[in-house]
C-alpha cells in the first residue's frame, strides 16, 4: 500500500511540477531552478479566519490575471478541529494547485499580543498533543501527494501565541550544550517535535516550511528570528512575510519599499540557512494608501524578484484578501487583485513578460 501512495506521488509531481522533477521516490516539492519562482496565492476568505477559502475565491483570482497558482495557502485553526483538512486540500488537488498549510495551534479566544493558554509550547513539547499530530500526519500522507505545510507563523513577532515573549522571553537555558534565550529554544523544541510527530505518522509527503516576519517584534536580540530556526534536517524552505501598508491610514514608514524591508533581512536568512530556497509567503500593499497606491508598491516587489536580486528567494504568493478595521468603511483594507484594477493590471503585465522564469504545471 505504501508504495502504491509512492507512486501515486511522484505521477502527482510529474503533473504539478514537471517532468524533470519527478525521479525516484521524490515526495517533496522541490525548488525551481535558479532564476525560476513558484507563483503561489492566498485568495482570500470571509470571515478572516483564513480558513474559508472556496474553489470560487481560486477562480476569481486565476481568471482575474490567467494565469494559475502552484499552491493555494490557507490556515488550519485547531479551535475548529486537530483533523487533517482534507476537503479543502482535496478542491486546492483537484484544482491543479498543491496545498499549503497554516498549521494553527491556536485557541478561538486568543487575541492578537497575548499569550495562548491551551495550545502552549511546553504542551506540544510534553506530547500532550501526539496523538492528534499522530492522526494528522497519517492523514496527510493517504492524502498521497504533495503538501506544504508550515507551524509557527511569523514567530519573530508577537501577534501569534508561539512567540517566545510567551514562553520565557530571553531568559538563558541551556539546550544541547549551548546557551539559549528559553522564549526561542522551547519553539524549537515544539517545531521539531511536531514535525517529528507528524513524520512518525506517515506523512513523508510534506514540504515544511520555517515562516518569519521581517519585523523582529520585540525588538530584542532574544528574538531575533535566527534565534528560532529549528534546524535544516527539519526545515525545507525558509517562508517571510513582507508587507507595505496594512491599512489605508498606516504612517509613510509602513508603507517602505518591499526592497528596503527585504535586503536586510534576506542578507540574515543567507547566513542563518545558506543553502535553503526562500519564499515570499505572505507581501501585499493596502488600497487607498495615501504615500503610495498598492499597484506601484508591487511593481516594484515584483521586478525586483525577478531581476533576481535575491537568488535564493524561488517563490512568491500576494494576499488577496480584504477586511474591516473598524466601523468606518473607508478605513477597510483590501489587497484584491478583483477590487484593484491598477494592481491586477501590474500582476498580469510582470507575469505576462516574465513567463519564462515562472516554473508552472
Amino acid at each position: 500500500m505504501h508504495s502504491h501512495r509512492r507512486l501515486f506521488s511522484v505521477l502527482c509531481i510529474t503533473i504539478l511540477l514537471g517532468a524533470d522533477f519527478a525521479t525516484g521516490a521524490e515526495l517533496k516539492v522541490p525548488a525551481p531552478p535558479l532564476s525560476k519562482f513558484y507563483h503561489g496565492i492566498y485568495p482570500g476568505g470571509i470571515s478572516g479566519e483564513e480558513d474559508d477559502i472556496t474553489p470560487e475565491d481560486l477562480v476569481s483570482y486565476e481568471t482575474a490575471l490567467g494565469r494559475r497558482a502552484t499552491w493555494v495557502y490557507f490556515s488550519h485553526n485547531w479551535y475548529v478541529n486537530h483533523v487533517f483538512p482534507l476537503k479543502t486540500a482535496q478542491w486546492i488537488r483537484e484544482a491543479g494547485a498543491i496545498p499549503f498549510i497554516r498549521l494553527m495551534l491556536r485557541s478561538k479566544n486568543h487575541k492578537i499580543g497575548q499569550g495562548e493558554k491551551n495550545y502552549t509550547l511546553q504542551r506540544i513539547i510534553d506530547g500532550k498533543y501526539d496523538s492528534d499530530l499522530m492522526a494528522w500526519g497519517l492523514a496527510a500522507g493517504k492524502f498521497g501527494s504533495p503538501l506544504i505545510v508550515e507551524y509557527g507563523t511569523e514567530v519573530n513577532a508577537d501577534w501569534f501565541g508561539w512567540n517566545g515573549r510567551f514562553h520565557g522571553g530571553g531568559k538563558v537555558q541551556l539546550q544541547n550544550g549551548k546557551e539559549l534565550p528559553t522564549g526561542p529554544a522551547k519553539f524549537i523544541q515544539a517545531y521539531r517535535h511536531i514535525v517529528e510527530t507528524i513524520q512518525r505518522g506517515g506523512a513523508d509527503n510534506i514540504t515544511w516550511v520555517f515562516h518569519l516576519d521581517i519585523t523582529d517584534s520585540p525588538d530584542k536580540a532574544w528574538n531575533h528570528f535566527e534565534n528560532y530556526y529549528p534546524g535544516n534536517d527539519v526545515v525545507d524552505w525558509i517562508g517571510v512575510s513582507c508587507y507595505g501598508a496594512l491599512k489605508p491610514g498606516d504612517d509613510k514608514e509602513e508603507g517602505r519599499s518591499f526592497r528596503e524591508k527585504f535586503d536586510p533581512v534576506y542578507a540574515r536568512i543567507e547566513k542563518m540557512a545558506p543553502e535553503k530556497p526562500v519564499i515570499i509567503a505572505e507581501f501585499g500593499s493596502a488600497a487607498r494608501y495615501r504615500y503610495i497606491p498598492p499597484d506601484k508598491w508591487a511593481r516594484a516587489a515584483l521586478e525586483d524578484i525577478f531581476s533576481g536580486r535575491w537568488p535564493a528567494v524561488r517563490g512568491f504568493s500576494w494576499w488577496n484578501e480584504r477586511w474591516e478595521n473598524d466601523s468606518n468603511r473607508r478605513h477597510d483594507t483590501t489587497m484584491r487583485m478583483q477590487d484593484i484594477p491598477a494592481l491586477r493590471a501590474v500582476f498580469q503585465q510582470e507575469l505576462s513578460t516574465n513567463k519564462e522564469k515562472l516554473w508552472e504545471r
